[in-house]
Order: structure tokens, then C-alpha cells, then sequence
């Protein structure tokens, strides 16, 4: 295949991944606490080629383009009034930790509820963690008050105190569905946030429809100019092996 085909193909493997990045965040464009994925281009040159090339021999090795790295964008979404007294944002950066089926998970999406047992949970029946590890429980029939520092009391009595936790390095942060993200380094140190507790509020999806809009057309037109280009290629090596043909014959 000629260098053109090559890189054109790269390009348009690299556009279908950013295609894939940009259909989930637009898919969760509605989700709460939903955090969009980004991509990083980079030129990707083979061990092989690079080698050849700082060798003197041959021409410099061709670069193809790539996602290096796809990454999670941490922004804040906004906050919208819902009323409802175990609907809880964070305001300001980090996450609500609850007991995931193996170990910690860490969320944005406060949208809690009450389990038959009387334990504060998320949507998915995941315990929310309090600071010092416990869980939440709570009496059913009376409202509940959760303070900015995430205190919650009921009856006047102190219930505990929420876990918001936060991270020195947010990349070591990694999704695992249903709006949660888990730690890829157990080393990792966890954290005690200073994100404000927001009691009646949930935080809105950080994708931006219209942005989204406007990425997916560029993505499909940069995606059509790549296909000429391969096209191109291909017309041009058909040219060459006619003309090769010719002057044999």
C-alpha cells in the first residue's frame, strides 16, 4: 500500500474512534453527572521505522496519525433544582464514594434513594460510604438535612458524614459504566474533597449539545476527505501499474 493510502487510512481509523467518543457523549448528553470523553491526537512511528531512520539508513519513517490517549473531561456540569431531599450534588471538584461489588466506586450523580433495608443507595442498590467507611442509615417517613459538609441528620440526630473523596491525579481515574469511575492504581492516595454538598440539586451532564453538533459535522467531513484520499491512492497506483503495463507490452 502507498504511503498516501497508509496515512489516509490511518486517519480515518483514528476519526472512527473519535466518532465512537463523540456518539456516547452525545448519548449521555441528558445523563446526570455524566463526564465526556475527550481525545489526544499524536503521530505514531513504529519502533522498527524509527529505529531505521535514526540509523541513517533509508528515508525518515512516516508518521501516521492516531489517539494517543483518550481522556475524561472533569468539568463541572450544571446544577438543577430537583426538590427531592436525597438528591445530592457536589459543587466544586470531587466524588461521592460508594461500595462498588469489588471495592470503592466514585460518582458525580447524587441521585440517591432508600433501599427496603433503610440505607442510603445510588439507582444501582450501591451503599453511599460515609468518612469513616460506614454506610447511611436512615428512618423512613422523616426528612433527612445534609449540611454543605456533607453532614446528614435526621431528627436532630447526626446520621454521619458523607464520604466526598478527591484525587491529586484524576487520571488515575478510569470509568466503569453506569456513570461510576473506579481507581486503576490501588496505591493511589484518596483524599477528603472540599466540594460543597448541594441537599435538593443534581448535577447535569458537562456534554455540550451544541458543541457536540458542531464536532460530529467536522468529524464526517474530515472523515469524507479522507475517503477521497484513499481514493485518490488507489486511482493513482491503478495509473501506475498501466503505464507500467504499457511500456513493457
Amino acid at each position: 500500500m502507498d504511503p498516501l493510502s497508509i496515512s489516509a487510512a490511518s486517519g480515518l481509523r483514528a476519526r472512527m474512534e473519535s466518532l465512537e467518543l463523540l456518539a456516547n457523549n452525545i448519548a449521555n448528553a441528558s445523563t446526570d453527572g455524566f463526564k465526556s470523553d475527550r481525545e489526544f491526537y499524536s503521530l505514531y512511528v513504529s519502533p522498527e521505522a524509527a529505529d531505521a531512520g535514526a540509523s541513517g539508513y533509508g528515508a525518515s519513517p512516516d508518521t501516521l496519525p492516531v489517539i494517543e490517549k483518550p481522556w475524561i473531561d472533569y468539568a463541572q456540569g450544571t446544577l438543577r433544582s430537583t426538590g427531592n431531599q436525597f438528591d445530592l450534588a457536589l459543587s466544586g471538584k470531587g466524588f461521592f464514594s460508594v461500595n462498588g461489588p469489588s471495592g470503592p466506586l466514585y460518582t458525580r450523580s447524587g441521585n440517591f434513594q432508600l433501599s427496603s433495608a433503610g440505607i442510603l443507595t445510588t439507582a444501582e442498590g450501591y451503599a453511599v460510604r460515609t468518612a469513616d467507611g460506614g454506610t447511611l442509615a436512615v428512618q423512613t417517613g422523616s426528612p433527612i438535612e445534609v449540611a454543605r459538609d456533607g453532614n446528614v441528620r435526621q431528627n436532630g440526630q447526626d446520621l454521619g458524614q458523607l464520604a466526598v473523596a478527591s484525587f491529586n491525579e484524576q487520571a488515575d481515574l478510569n470509568k466503569q459504566g453506569m456513570n461510576y469511575f473506579f481507581k486503576t492504581d490501588p496505591k493511589t492516595p484518596v483524599q477528603t474533597s472540599t466540594a460543597e454538598v448541594q441537599q435538593g440539586s443534581l448535577e447535569k451532564s458537562n456534554v455540550g449539545s451544541a458543541e457536540s453538533a458542531v464536532r460530529l459535522v467536522s468529524i464526517m467531513r474530515q472523515f469524507e476527505m479522507l475517503q477521497k484520499a484513499v481514493t485518490i491512492g488507489a486511482e493513482m497506483n491503478r495509473h501506475a501499474v498501466e503505464e507500467v503495463a504499457r511500456v513493457t507490452s
